[in-house]
């Protein structure tokens, strides 16, 4: 990583009521500020073609977080545990550790998880990442394999060539392309995508890492066609030297593509890199482009309390989809008892306590939860009229044809109303509160339109389509 944060499972499934929210400004407000009210008929229906949800499987899947599971003082057991309460559905692993692949297949099949496995920091040895990662393709396991983690921070030789840091980064770029194709030449591994190297942006000289495959004409060292990628691969960590403080958006901000983003962001990487500027995709090209996050996160401290840390944790995930990351990866499990400036990151303290991120983000995933198949989502014809710059809103559908509708806001302080027009008459929509518990906060009966006061933290309505009335 290279922000300057420190980053962190344990008493499992501690439960936390939490009854306000002191701000940096010292104002006071209800954490779970909510009023629901418009009874069918008091408001017409918007008019709208209809938003198509995406799968709640596909927002869970995208859902991740990093651990060393049972080395550097955390215990294997107790990992489990919080994998479980948490509702992760991935870790971010490598050969630099010495776990053994039998607990990531442990792993998966009690808790469902799947690895990242990658080069990790200062590794070179790609024939041993894909000897480990055939073991872990043949166990369902293996999720994607990921190039090198940090050369920023972490140089290294390969072929004989030292790299990275301030040395040349033509060695990495050696590396990364040769990883891919070894991964590509696999008859057993071929299909699984391959994620970029962090921080390509830190790049020395223009070896193309700002690329996927090296365009045309691009004037880079390493040769036009070379693949180093399936997906770019950023770590957006949302409190940067460009953006220190608390701030309204601060995760939906650091999710952006485009070049309005402050952190170590997907242009910052891909589109004109950080260090010496070289020009790497367009921003139209950005929006599109695959990408994942292997770390994001804060670390506890200062104006960030362990209340606004749970918060920003839990919106990051919302953004991040909702901005087209396919997969979301915090820093950290559990807090590092043996790397200084890394003991307050994590959803859980060195004891293994819960903190309330744990908390908010296992209620998130047990109100969403859904372990069916949806083939193809349908469409809700709902719409937010003259929706505030700082309120988004996920639409996502369940196996039973259940929508979610996720609507949350990111206000330091104060409170957003918005008006949720259904687009019909509905028996019955239940309103849920990761921040007060897993069951419903209020049952709204034949409503087509929904008041909402929001403050700092998503909202769920569950509209069965079923219950919708002609």
């Amino acid at each position: 990583m290279k922000s300057t944060q420190t980053r962190q499972p344990a008493a499992i499934g501690l439960s936390i009521r939490p009854r306000t929210l002191h701000s940096a400004t010292g104002r006071f407000w209800p954490v779970s500020c909510l009023l629901l009210l418009m009874a069918a008929g008091s408001l017409p229906a918007a008019e709208t073609d209809g938003v198509t949800a995406a799968r709640a499987t596909d927002f869970f899947d995208s859902i991740g977080t990093q651990s060393a599971i049972s080395v550097r003082g955390e215990n294997f057991q107790k990992t489990l545990a919080c994998a479980q309460y948490l509702g992760a559905r991935w870790f971010r692993g490598g050969i630099e550790g010495s776990v053994p692949v039998e607990q990531f297949i442990q792993l998966h099949a009690q808790a469902g998880l799947r690895f990242s496995w990658g080069l990790g920091s200062g590794g070179t040895n790609i024939s041993k990442l894909i000897e480990t990662g055939r073991r872990m393709a043949a166990a369902g396991v293996l999720l994607a394999f990921e190039g090198p983690n940090e050369p920023n921070n972490w140089g290294f030789t390969y072929q004989g060539q030292a790299g990275g840091r301030d040395k040349s980064w033509l060695p990495i770029a050696k590396l990364q392309s040769d990883l891919y194709q070894a991964v590509k030449s696999d008859p057993v591994l071929k299909n699984y995508p391959v994620w970029s190297i962090t921080e390509g942006g830190a790049e020395t000289d223009n070896v193309g890492l700002q690329f996927l495959t090296i365009p045309d004409g691009a004037g880079c060292r390493m040769p036009d066609g070379t693949r180093y990628a399936d997906f770019a691969n950023v770590h957006n960590y949302f409190y940067h030297p460009n953006a220190p403080g608390l701030e309204d958006n601060k995760t939906w901000n650091a999710a952006d593509p485009s070049s309005a983003c402050k952190v170590d962001g997907l242009y910052g990487e891909y589109g004109r890199t950080w260090a010496r500027h070289f020009r790497g995709y367009s921003e139209t090209e950005l929006a599109t482009l695959p990408r994942v996050t292997t770390e994001t996160g804060t670390t506890i401290g200062g104006p960030v309390t362990e209340e606004i840390h749970a918060l920003n944790l839990l919106s990051l995930f919302l953004d991040q989809f909702k901005r087209g990351w396919s997969f979301t990866c915090v820093y950290l499990l559990r807090d590092r008892v043996d790397e200084a400036g890394n003991q307050q990151f994590g959803y859980y303290k060195p004891d293994y306590t819960p903190r309330r991120a744990a908390v908010y983000l296992h209620n998130l995933t047990t109100i969403l939860a859904d372990n069916g198949s949806l083939s193809k989502p349908g469409r809700l014809d709902y719409s937010i009229p003259d929706e505030p710059a700082t309120v988004h809103d996920l639409l996502l559908q369940k196996s039973d044809g259940t929508f979610a509708l996720v609507v949350w806001s990111e206000l330091v302080k104060g409170t957003n109303n918005v008006q949720v027009n259904l687009g019909g008459t509905y028996k019955s929509v239940e309103i849920f509160d990761p921040t007060v518990g897993t069951t419903s906060v209020q049952t709204n009966r034949e409503v087509n339109s929904l008041t909402l006061l929001l403050s700092n933290h998503p909202l769920i309505l569950s509209i069965p389509t079923s219950g919708r009335q002609k």
